[in-house]
């Protein structure tokens, strides 16, 4: 005679499956949801991050928190967000970087702090060419005074960047390839923290997302001598593209809201559409379009074709870089 299952057992599992889908549905209720940014106050993450995360808190209906976690070029924000519970209370918005990093880890034989496949992505919400830019007062009127200078004194000025391998000294590295020049790289938590070095005369030149410094070079401040796009610039229309001025290079420094791999499709739907709500925001166009950085808003698909041919383009740039102490 065949078995047959207790029917007591059978309602519970069936309770159990309920409340379990019931949870799932009610999220995010009961806590807030944590959006770590890997990096210091101050920079493009962070400039897009907090009015991204008061638009998905007004749609999520609960907080949203930014929390800066810098270091290492922004692999110890990435790192710990690839560690935490894929349960939809721990998101993660990074720049491009988060495809670099591993790739140098990989150059230099160490263990990486993480790996891309340990996310999925949601949205992308910004994608800028990074904007060199020196003091008001510096000696360099144009990119080609800029390049002729260097390298006629080799080694003798530096620039600033977020971090080894970052999304401010990878894009360097390869115009110096280019244009054959040396310069001193200083590496800095953030590029908050690199740009208040250039403002104070610590180091010469950057290449930073044009949210960092637009408001710098409006007050006569810093001055932008070219940047790494392949079209005009929407905050920096005068500024010249690198390959205008002679020098094939681009570069962008794009910005996007991850998961840890593994958080259930239905919080991943519910992010995705507030993270499309966020991109038509009055209130978040306005503040990053401010800072100079306007929306380019892709979903998560359009996004993922995209992230894997940037991912391929910046592995090959890591190598070209080689090892750096």
């Amino acid at each position: 005679m065949k078995a047959t299952t207790p029917h007591w057992i059978t309602a519970l599992a069936w309770l159990f499956a309920a409340l379990g889908a019931h949870a799932q549905g009610a999220w995010p209720e009961g806590k807030p949801i944590t959006m770590i940014v890997p990096f210091p106050p101050g920079g493009v993450a962070d400039t897009v991050a907090r009015p991204v995360a008061e638009s998905l808190a007004r749609e999520l209906k609960q907080q949203v928190l930014v929390e800066n976690r810098a270091g290492a070029g922004g692999a110890t924000g990435i790192g710990a967000a690839a560690r935490a519970p894929a349960d939809g209370y721990t998101v993660l918005l990074s720049l491009s970087s988060i495809s670099i990093l591993p790739e140098a880890d990989k150059l230099l034989a160490r263990r990486p702090q993480f790996t891309i496949d340990q996310f999925k992505p949601i949205a992308r919400f910004t994608a800028d060419p990074t904007v060199l830019v020196v003091r008001a007062e510096a000696p360099w009127k144009t990119l080609a005074e800029f390049v002729a200078d260097l390298k006629t004194q080799p080694g003798r000025y530096n620039y600033g960047s977020s971090g080894n391998y970052g999304t401010m000294h990878v894009p360097m590295e390869m115009l110096k390839a280019h244009a054959g020049f040396r310069m001193t790289h200083i590496p800095y938590t953030g590029a908050g923290p690199a740009v208040l070095a250039l403002l104070g005369g610590q180091v010469d030149a950057l290449s930073t997302g044009p949210a960092s410094v637009a408001q710098h070079i409006r007050a006569g401040k810093l001055r932008a001598l070219a940047h790494w796009g392949d079209k005009p610039l929407a905050a920096l229309p005068e500024v010249p593209s690198l390959t205008q001025a002679g020098h094939a290079v681009t570069f962008a420094q794009w910005s996007a809201l991850f998961v840890p791999a593994g958080t259930p499709e239905p919080i991943v739907a519910r992010l995705r559409e507030a993270a499309r709500k966020a991109a038509t925001d009055p209130q978040v166009l306005q503040t990053i379009g401010r800072a100079g950085s306007p929306v380019e808003y892709l979903d998560a698909p359009e996004f993922q074709r995209y992230w894997d041919t940037d991912a391929a383009r910046m592995g090959d740039a890591v190598k070209r870089i080689g090892k750096v102490e």
